[in-house]
């Protein structure tokens, strides 16, 4: 004699059959999820040590290769001290480039070069002029075929500023940006942006104005 599920059976052995699918859906996401940590895991670990055996090759090639802003140390200087309200002076940024190494002049031999670049970005009150870069001079290098115009051991750059009624008066900040891709000689190093802050002080006071650094500053 066969028995008849009641109603209430078949509701009871449903919900059982939803509770098991559900806790195999369950079951199936958390083993996913934990399969998806462990590549991630191993994706970190295969680029640490892609990136440790870049550093140690690199390292190994140039064991003493400095970075770009090792290369170049680069100061400002101002052509009076203190400047006043409605007068005129030159920034001369100089350049100390490492032995052994260049960098590109602002006449860039080739296109695929970093030419040299000094911007300026002056505050309220003062005006910047155009920049005066000195000539390069013609090397050869084991990586180009032809002579590539460079600046080497020492150079200045000069920016003309004036000095307007209403600049503030005491202290004050002019920051310029300079761009340069450093060389040696068998190898050049990615170009790079530097910050050069020159300080100088305003006046009300012509008279107070002096000359300073002449041997930066030629009479024109």
């Amino acid at each position: 004699m066969k028995t008849t599920a009641t109603p209430k059976k078949k509701m009871a052995i449903e919900m059982a059959a939803v509770k098991m699918q559900d806790g195999k859906m369950k079951t199936a996401t958390v083993k996913m999820k934990t399969r998806t940590r462990m590549n991630a895991t191993m994706n970190m670990i295969r680029c640490g040590l892609a990136c440790f055996l870049l550093a140690t090759v690199a390292a190994v090639a140039f064991p003493q290769m400095p970075s770009g802003r090792e290369v170049v140390d680069a100061t400002s200087y101002a052509s009076s001290e203190p400047v006043a309200r409605g007068s005129s002076f030159q920034l001369a940024v100089v350049l100390k480039i490492r032995n052994g190494f260049h960098i590109n002049a602002r006449e860039k031999s080739a296109d695929y070069l970093i030419a040299t670049d000094l911007k300026s970005e002056t505050p309220a009150g003062f005006k910047a002029g155009e920049v005066a870069y000195p000539k390069g001079q013609l090397h050869t290098f084991s990586f180009s075929k032809t002579p590539l115009n460079v600046y080497e051991d020492k150079v200045v750059l000069r920016v003309p500023v004036n000095v307007l009624a209403s600049a503030p008066l005491g202290e004050q900040r002019i920051p310029l940006k300079l761009r340069f891709q450093a060389c040696s000689n068998e190898v050049c190093l990615p170009p790079v942006t530097v910050d050069v802050e020159s300080k100088i002080t305003v006046t009300n006071s012509a008279s107070a104005s002096r000359p300073a650094h002449p041997e930066l500053f030629p009479p024109q």
